[in-house]
């Protein structure tokens, strides 16, 4: 009768069938929650961002001020900062959010703030002479001419939340990153975290290849 095998010595690929057949609701469970995190942190970041560029544009000094407030927060450490959130939220989404959303802000400002501040001076001009006002102006012409700088910050900020997401394990919520600290808890599994960190990665790649084709479509003149 054989021995069984150490833990040091027992099978451990990187690579397991089993395991993602054993384990694809909890995988599909993690993948849809990285997802979700993902969304919602982008989108309410450029909710925020968009009104905080338009504040700064108003004076240098305002934009110094949105800008460096950004980049402060920029600068915290993703775990300090989702300590400092967890006694007021609790382990829960929401903490990750807060953190995932106030991460984007930076990038985000600053992308749309380069958009509106390369709107032609001249068309500007023009199109208040055909009687725009602030409004009509910002929304009719500015902001779609902006439209190329604020879709690339989306990309780069999207890319880079679907990493950070990982780190709100700490907090229970953190979509494949659950399964990556999981697996180094598991004795170290290896498919385990090989599978999660390779959906981080494919999903990083769908998401900037999807907003890429939503900024060729939604920019035609860029294409000229």
């Amino acid at each position: 009768m054989p021995l069984p095998l150490a833990v040091d010595e027992a099978p451990n690929p990187w690579l397991s069938w089993t395991y993602l057949h054993d384990n694809s609701d909890a995988i599909l469970a993690a993948t849809r929650q990285h997802v979700t995190l993902t969304a919602i942190s982008v989108g309410l970041g450029l909710l925020l961002a968009l009104p905080l560029a338009l504040l700064a544009r108003r004076s240098g000094r305002l934009e110094t001020l949105v800008v460096g407030a950004a980049g402060v927060i920029y600068t915290i450490p993703s775990l300090a900062l989702f300590a400092v959130l967890a006694p007021l939220t609790g382990l829960t989404e929401k903490t990750v959010v807060i953190g995932l959303t106030a991460y984007t802000l930076l990038v985000l400002v600053r992308n749309v703030l380069a958009g509106l501040q390369g709107v032609p001076e001249e068309v500007v001009e023009a199109a208040r002479g055909m009687g725009l006002g602030p409004t009509r102006l910002l929304l009719r012409v500015q902001l779609p001419l902006a439209l190329p700088a604020i879709l690339a910050g989306v990309r780069v900020a999207t890319v880079s939340t679907v990493a950070l997401v990982t780190v709100g394990a700490v907090v229970s919520n953190g979509g494949l990153g659950q399964l990556i600290f999981e697996g180094f808890n598991n004795n170290f599994y290896r498919a385990e975290i090989l599978t999660a960190t390779l959906l981080c990665v494919l999903l990083a790649a769908v998401a900037d290849a999807l907003l890429l084709a939503l900024e060729w479509a939604l920019t035609p003149w860029t294409r000229r």
